[in-house]
């Protein structure tokens, strides 16, 4: 029998008090956080302000995109980590633990921060123009509103964290000048497109996120997401069609000195009771400015003391962990 994730381990907040409450108000707020974040690294986030019918005109502009003939897609064909379109087997997630699976069943687009840094060798790797599919001009408008939206929920999501954990409120915001998020709107087709999933394949394979935070949009399907805790291994994850699915990843997990995980989660392949199932999904990778020195939070705070890191030497060992080919 299937079970989901309970509300004590992946809790709903609501933004609004951390942005208009008082101080009690957020700090039980912050309580909630640090315990969620304790267990299974993953929250629901209401109280965002980000307009759902901007989400569903992503949704129906981007599934214009994939509906396109193969040969068409193919012209804007980017490698894990750049802008444009990652076809079929272009990604194993579960390689980035070490778990060797067949290719993720998704295709995806990718976009990212393209604002120059100013230093050549860091716009070349991390600040590449956006290539935007010109058969649905729509898509770019709707896009770069949404990613506004997103970094300002980022930022004041870290502001949060930083609170949370009894540091300064701009603990990691400060980092957020010029960060390098980046976007992927992934594409779950079913079993008429993907074919029949082969033993140990998934959607997306078991994994954790690489950078800072992760705010995802998603939709509901019995081969849909779930999230791995110790208390009850994998369980489907809560849904509310209002909230944000908001995740730490692998960096901030050793920013905070392991006091915080780093949620594990997956995608369940097209069921079989329901194999025309489709979904769609818009992931937002917050991440720092390149150069970031991420030091672990020192006890009683952090829990393990990890060695520095430049963090995006250590982003793009992830990225080329889980790129096939």
């Amino acid at each position: 029998m299937r079970t989901s994730v309970t509300d004590a381990r992946v809790p709903t907040i609501d933004l609004r008090p951390w942005l208009n409450g008082d101080e009690e108000s957020r700090a039980a707020l912050a309580r909630t956080v640090d315990r969620a974040l304790q267990t299974a690294g993953f929250l629901l986030v209401t109280g965002h302000g980000v307009e759902p019918g901007l989400r569903a005109g992503i949704r129906r502009a981007a599934r214009e995109f994939f509906l396109l003939p193969v040969e068409v897609k193919q012209r804007y064909e980017a490698k894990v980590g750049g802008r444009g379109w990652l076809g079929p087997g272009a990604e194993a997630n579960g390689y980035a633990e070490g778990t060797e699976t067949p290719p993720d069943l998704k295709e995806s687009l990718t976009f990212a921060t393209d604002e120059p840094f100013g230093d050549p060798v860091v716009d070349a790797e991390w600040y590449a123009p956006n290539v935007w599919p010109a058969e649905v001009p729509t898509l770019q408008t709707l896009c770069k509103e949404y990613l506004a939206e997103m970094a300002a929920l980022e930022k004041e999501l870290l502001t949060l964290l930083g609170y949370a954990l009894g540091l300064e409120r701009d603990f990691f915001s400060r980092h957020m000048d010029h960060p390098t998020y980046g976007f992927n709107i992934n594409w779950y087709p079913g079993t008429d497109v993907v074919g029949e999933p082969l033993p140990g394949q998934f959607r997306i394979g078991p994994h954790t996120d690489f950078g800072t935070v992760t705010i995802l949009d998603r939709q509901a399907g019995k081969g849909g997401l779930q999230v791995y805790t110790d208390a009850g291994g994998w369980e489907d994850a809560p849904y509310d069609a209002a909230a944000f699915t908001v995740n730490i990843g692998d960096l901030l997990a050793r920013w905070t000195g392991d006091r915080w995980r780093s949620g594990r989660h997956r995608v369940l392949p097209p069921p079989v009771d329901a194999p025309a199932e489709e979904l769609m999904s818009l992931v937002y990778f917050g991440e720092c400015a390149p150069g970031t020195r991420v030091e672990s939070v020192p006890a009683p705070v952090g829990r393990v003391a990890y060695p520095p890191v430049d963090s995006h030497v250590y982003l793009r060992e992830k990225l080329d962990s889980i790129t096939i080919g």
